[in-house]
C-alpha cells in the first residue's frame, strides 16, 4: 500500500455542465486502523437509524426529501433512472425507513452510514491504497473496466456518458455515480489508506456537505486516525491535490475512539 503519493482528484468539467451544483467533499486519510467494530460508531449509527424510524416515512415521502429529490432530478439530468438506481443515500434511507437496521461493516463504513443517515447525503468511505496519479469524478467514455463489489471476476464496462469515478488506469471505481462501489475501493479492516467523500447536488448543499465534513473530521480524529483538512470541489474549484500535507491528527494506532454526535 502506498500511504506517500500524491493524488489528484478532480471533477470534470464536461460532468459540471449536465449538474452545475455538484459539490464533493473530501478528506485524505492517510493512515487509520480500521476495526471490526468501535462501540462509539455503532452508537452513533444506531442513533441515526432510530431518527428516521421515528419519522415513519414511506419510499414516495424519502424520495421527496429536499437532498434525495435534488439526486433524483441529478441522476435524470444524466440518463439515469433513479427508480431503478437510486443514490447511495436514498438506498440506505430507503431501508431504514422500512423499520431495518442497516449490517454493520467496519467502523468506517458504519461511520459513513450513520452520517450519511443524518445528513442525507452520499457518503462514502474509499481505500485508495492502489490508487495513484488521478481519481476523477467524470462522464464515461465506455472503455473502463469495473470490478464488482464482491465479484471482481466479473467485470463490467459502464456504458458510454455514466457518471464514475475513474482513475489514470482507466479503471471504474463506482457505477451510476454513486449507485455502486467497486471492489477496488471497498474499505476493509486493518492499516488503510482512505479517501472519505460527501456529495450534494441540492440548492445549499455545500453547507450541508461542510457540516458532513465537519462531523467526520472529528469522528476520525477520535478514532486515532491521520488526516488532511477536509476540501470542498465544486464548479469554481473542480481540482485539488491531496495526500500532500501533514496530519492534523494523531497516530492511528492511538485508543481514543471518541465520536462526535
Amino acid at each position: 500500500m502506498d500511504r506517500t503519493s500524491a493524488l489528484k482528484v478532480t471533477v470534470d468539467a464536461s460532468f459540471l455542465a449536465r449538474v452545475p451544483g455538484y459539490v464533493l467533499g473530501l478528506i485524505a486519510v492517510p493512515a487509520v486502523h480500521v476495526a471490526a467494530a468501535v462501540p462509539e460508531v455503532d452508537a452513533l449509527l444506531g442513533a441515526a437509524e432510530d431518527a428516521v424510524h421515528l419519522l415513519s416515512l414511506g419510499k414516495a415521502e424519502v424520495s421527496a426529501l429536499p437532498p434525495i429529490a435534488a439526486w433524483r432530478d441529478a441522476y435524470r439530468s444524466v440518463d439515469v433512472n433513479p427508480n431503478r438506481f437510486p443514490c447511495a443515500a436514498e438506498s440506505v434511507l430507503r431501508r431504514v425507513a422500512k423499520g431495518d437496521r442497516l449490517p454493520r461493516i467496519n467502523s468506517l463504513v458504519d461511520l459513513c452510514n450513520g452520517v450519511s443517515l443524518d445528513s442525507r447525503l452520499p457518503v462514502a468511505s474509499c481505500d485508495v491504497g492502489d490508487i495513484t496519479g488521478e481519481l476523477a469524478v467524470r462522464l464515461a467514455h465506455g472503455g473502463e473496466t469495473y470490478l464488482p463489489l464482491g465479484a471482481p471476476d466479473a467485470p463490467e464496462h459502464p456504458e458510454a456518458g455514466e457518471v464514475v469515478y475513474a482513475d489514470a488506469q482507466d479503471r471504474a471505481h463506482s457505477r451510476r455515480w454513486n449507485w455502486r462501489q467497486s471492489e477496488v475501493i471497498r474499505t476493509d479492516v486493518g492499516r488503510r489508506r482512505l479517501l472519505l467523500t460527501v456529495e450534494a447536488v441540492h440548492e445549499g448543499g455545500r453547507a450541508d456537505v461542510e457540516r458532513a465534513l465537519d462531523r467526520l473530521a472529528s469522528a476520525l480524529d477520535g478514532l486515532g486516525a491521520l488526516r488532511e483538512r477536509p476540501v470542498v470541489l465544486d464548479a469554481a474549484e473542480a481540482g485539488a491535490e491531496l495526500f500532500v500535507s501533514g496530519p492534523t491528527a494523531g497516530p492511528a494506532e492511538a485508543e481514543s475512539s471518541v465520536v462526535a454526535g
